[in-house]
């Protein structure tokens, strides 16, 4: 028995003696030591060459998990409950996926999977329902968190539920299709898809129970030629019996029209009557003139943002679609599969779901049925606790909540020349640029030093133990396939000499020098960092001198590939087997959506987008980094890190809606108007919004901060403040002045109650905002509040100069003294960026005391309801101020004995103190909208030019 055998035996069966002893008050390594100890002296033939402290690391990060409930928003009109425990007895499919999943996850990560595939699953309709039915879901995900397993998952509980037909539509390209393929032979069929073998291979599951008489059967291979065909229609005649079929398949016009058709000609039951096909509908699709009535379908769509949204805008009269539409032709076919079903259920899973929600969710049409808008649910998958994603990395929390992102980013600017148009790899380039450099091999320095740190990422996670598993260094830095031959070249070059002058040992001092020189720099510099960040791991490094000599022996095993549709190169981690695979991986499209790298340690990333979609699914060191998060490293550009961050907050923000709808019972549709009022502007393709040249905004209930400050505008922003300031002295008194009390004074504050809003928007035309805050424009902001003053809503402001309450002070007004904040940033050319402003207590001031007191409730509420969710035991904190969103809730829509005041709005004005010198004290401000029920917007103007320019994909 191999010694990863051995370890995954240990650690197995002490979380199982860990769940049964009913003694244990809490989970200590001392505790877990005292298991490791007892489960060897019962098999002391374990013990033989094992690691023990490495099985106790690995013990004590599993149990530092800690994983929140999902949430979900769902319409079950016309759906009957069905899943319960007596319908799951004998479950086979989903118990030996979930054996397999304990030897590598935490239990109370498969917990959370084991629940999460169950509330997914209840949602959908019972496979043994009689009648004609349809179900349309989407699942959205972190990126890189985990969204395989789960539907992986699924998959397993469906089957064992009785859904015969499964099919996966796995991406566009043949390498992710593969990719999805291996994995569902360990997690789902248990046996390898090997055309070349006579006799199936047992892996994943099928060496947890091997019975035959369960396999799944599978039309599609592992294989990069694997995917459903014509040749494959031809041998393949299937009807109703125990076991399930499995499809993997591209999204692909050949694929699916291939696959379509073999369902209307081979599975297809009952003729139906739909027409021939819509206008303009290409003759080579095939049409849907018969139902499958005995075979229950389930369709997982995975990256269902891509590929499968219908870009064309169906027209509408009278609330009626119209039926000549003709959607686009990925799309059409998927829902052609779907309509040739009488029973089907479809489930989409992505971790950028905008253009599934942009989905018009009343579009249908004769031959392809309903448009695949999530109708039936949307279900948002939590991450454990060790998931980095965006928010860990690139955080765009400032000094008030006293929060970092992990400095694990390095931001490059030696791969263009200044203007942007020359050097290595300007931004803008075309398919016949020769990326061209005279020091470093024909390499920028930044590039040169990224490889080098993957180097001895991979030299330190052998010294670590994980030797035998798999480490991926992502170059990412153009879409042109030509371009990446010529860098794939250069640093294949660059690897192999670094490898011989190693192989000299000591001689070479140049080659040493540099790799000590980083090594001291920034792993040994950014140790300390590291400490306490994920439970359970210590992060330390070991000395220099093992490092170098593991180094030796490490850069033999790494293999540079070229990841794109012309080169043969692939990414088969299965087939790397114990060893592990070393691969810098050089693409572009293929690497941008979808494709794993397992183990990514560096990244090194040059391509832009303003999409928010678009660069999310571009960021594949998402993810988890058991015991090597300290090593890994993404060098990228300063645009890029203000990008992400930007997006960051916009994800968190639209999370945090999404709960909030959760808890009051809204349905998918509330959801979908919900994110076309968002004020993050590019969430998706222009042409998935079918939206061509404008969007819809309200900031009804939220908070808008300055974070892009424009530094060339400082002194007309202080002009409009001195104005605003003015207009707040002249206005009357409000009348219920005395009645709003202060959540905790500030020596330095100053504050006007029930001022009019022709301040207000006075003050936002006049201040400047810069045009990189695309989500805090100046003009736009003060069309929502004439608009919504015109409903009476409002009309009366908190104006708040505000400050620290202790420091050195400034005068910032004719008689405004405060004390200046301090807020960490960057300059960058004309802008200042932060990343919070707002001190959160700052906008709870201009409440009435009856307000207060509700909004305290609320927020206890709110705290007790998430913590029921994620079935946790109720907050014993006392609630003493109220949050932010519970505070605008009730400012705008009231509470039981507390009238609603829509028409109070609050500005926070702050004088910002940059951490970094300079001689004058910039502006900011903040608005807090209260919530509002009238649901009013203003919209958001930009030209096709503009759209292509700035905004399309690189």
């Amino acid at each position: 028995m191999s010694e990863d055998l051995r370890q995954i035996k240990v650690i197995k069966v002490v979380q199982e003696l860990v769940a049964d002893d009913d003694a244990a008050t809490s989970i200590t390594p001392a505790l877990l030591a005292e298991k490791v100890d007892a489960v060897l002296r019962m098999n002391p033939r374990w013990r033989d060459g094992l690691n023990v402290q490495a099985v106790l690391d690995e013990l004590i990060r599993r149990f530092s998990v800690r994983l929140e409930r999902d949430t979900s928003l769902h319409d079950d009109d016309d759906h009957e409950n069905w899943l319960d425990g007596a319908r799951q007895q004998g479950w086979k499919y989903w118990q030996r996926y979930r054996e397999w999943l304990e030897r590598s996850l935490p239990w109370d990560v498969v917990d959370g999977l084991d629940r999460s595939t169950n509330d997914i699953l209840k949602r959908l309709e019972d496979p043994n329902r009689a009648g004609s039915w349809s179900r349309r879901g989407l699942v959205v995900g972190h990126v890189q968190s985990g969204k395989t397993g789960n539907f992986t998952g699924l998959i397993n509980k469906a089957a064992d539920a009785n859904y015969k037909i499964i099919i996966v539509l796995s991406g566009l390209h043949n390498n992710l299709r593969s990719q999805t393929q291996l994995r569902l032979e360990e997690g789902f069929l248990g046996y390898q898809t090997d055309t070349r073998q006579d006799l199936p291979k047992p892996i994943g599951v099928g060496l947890i129970d091997s019975d035959s008489s369960i396999a799944p059967n599978c039309a599609t291979t592992r294989a990069d030629s694997g995917d459903f065909s014509k040749v494959v229609a031809r041998r393949l005649a299937i009807a109703p019996e125990a076991r399930p079929w499995l499809f993997v398949v591209k999204k692909n016009k050949t694929v699916l029209s291939d696959l379509l058709r073999w369902i209307q000609t081979r599975v297809a039951d009952l003729p139906v009557d739909l027409g021939d096909g819509e206008a303009g509908d290409p003759r080579d699709l095939p049409l849907v003139r018969k139902r499958v009535t005995q075979l229950p379908l389930l369709i997982i769509d995975d990256e269902a943002d891509n590929g499968s949204v219908d870009t064309k805008e169906q027209l509408f009269v009278d609330g009626k679609p119209d039926e000549e539409h003709s959607p686009t032709t990925i799309n059409k076919l998927i829902r052609r599969i779907l309509n040739s079903f009488t029973r089907s259920a479809y489930v989409g899973y992505t971790a950028t779901p905008f253009a599934n929600i942009f989905i018009h969710e009343r579009g249908s049409t004769r031959q392809e049925g309903a448009d695949l808008f999530p109708s039936a649910f949307i279900h948002s998958l939590s991450a454990p606790s060790n998931y980095v994603g965006p928010s860990r990395i690139f955080s765009g929390k400032g000094a008030v909540e006293g929060r970092a992102g992990l400095p694990v980013v390095r931001t490059v600017d030696d791969y263009c020349s200044d203007d942007g148009r020359g050097g290595w790899m300007p931004p803008r380039h075309d398919a016949s640029h020769v990326p061209f450099i005279e020091e470093d091999g024909n390499l920028p320095k930044s590039l040169v030093e990224a490889i080098d740190s993957f180097l001895i990422a991979c030299a330190i996670r052998n010294i670590r133990g994980q030797r035998a598993k798999h480490a991926s260094m992502l170059v990412h830095v153009t879409r042109y396939t030509m371009v990446q031959n010529h860098l794939y070249t250069d640093i294949e070059t660059h690897v192999r000499r670094t490898r011989q002058r190693l192989a000299r040992g000591l001689a070479d001092e140049a080659t040493t020098r540099r790799l000590r020189t980083l090594w001291d720099a920034d792993f040994v510099a950014n140790e300390r960092a590291f400490q306490g960040v994920i439970d359970g791991e210590e992060c330390v490094l070991p000395s220099w001198e093992s490092v170098l000599a593991e180094l030796v022996v490490s850069i033999a095993d790494i293999d540079v590939k070229m990841i794109n549709g012309k080169a043969k190169d692939a990414l088969d981690y299965v087939e790397g087997g114990a060893k592990g695979l070393r691969v810098i991986a050089v693409g572009g499209d293929k690497l941008a959506r979808g494709l794993t790298l397992e183990g990514l340690t560096t990244s090194y990333f040059l391509r832009a987008s303003k999409m928010y979609d678009t660069l999310m699914q571009m960021g594949r060191w998402f993810g988890y980094r058991p015991n090597y998060l300290d090593l890994t490293r993404i060098y990228t550009t300063h645009e890029l890190v203000e990008w992400f961050g930007h997006i960051a907050d916009a994800a968190s923000e639209l999370r945090e809606e999404f709960d909030e709808m959760a808890l009051t019972g809204a349905k998918p549709r509330q959801f979908g108007l919900k994110v076309q009022s968002h004020d993050v502007l590019l969430v998706t393709s222009q042409v998935k919004m079918h939206s061509a040249r404008s969007l819809q905004i309200s900031f009804s209930g939220r908070v808008v901060q300055t974070v892009s400050l424009a530094s060339y505008a400082t002194q007309r922003n202080w002009d409009a403040v001195a104005r605003l300031v003015q207009a707040a002295r002249t206005s009357p008194m409000d009348a219920t002045a005395g009645n709003r009390i202060r959540p905790e004074p500030k020596s330095s504050i100053t504050i006007w109650e029930g001022i009019g809003y022709a301040a207000i928007t006075d003050f936002l035309v006049s201040f400047v905002t810069h045009p990189a805050a695309y989500r805090v424009n100046g003009p736009l902001l003060a069309e929502f509040v004439q608009l919504m003053a015109s409903h009476g809503e409002l009309t009366k402001w908190t104006v708040v100069i505000a400050g620290k309450g202790s420091g050195s002070t400034r005068e910032v007004a004719p008689g405004v003294i405060v004390s200046p904040v301090t807020r960490n940033g960057e300059v960058a050319g004309d802008r200042f960026s932060i990343g919070t402003l707002l001190d959160p207590k700052d906008e709870l001031y201009g409440m009435s005391e009856a307000q207060w007191d509700a909004a305290v409730v609320e927020t206890s509420r709110r705290a007790k309801e998430k913590a029921r969710k994620n079935g946790d035991a109720a907050p014993t904190t006392i609630v003493d101020a109220p949050s932010g969103p519970a505070a605008r809730y009730v400012r705008g829509m009231g509470s039981p004995g507390v009238r609603p005041e829509p028409e109070r709005g609050v500005i926070v004005i702050y004088a910002i103190e940059p951490v970094s010198p300079a001689d004058e004290l910039i502006p900011g401000f903040v608005l807090s909208f209260p919530d509002s029920g009238r649901g009013a917007r203003v919209e958001y103007k930009m030209n096709n030019v503009m759209w292509e320019t700035d905004y399309a994909t690189a």
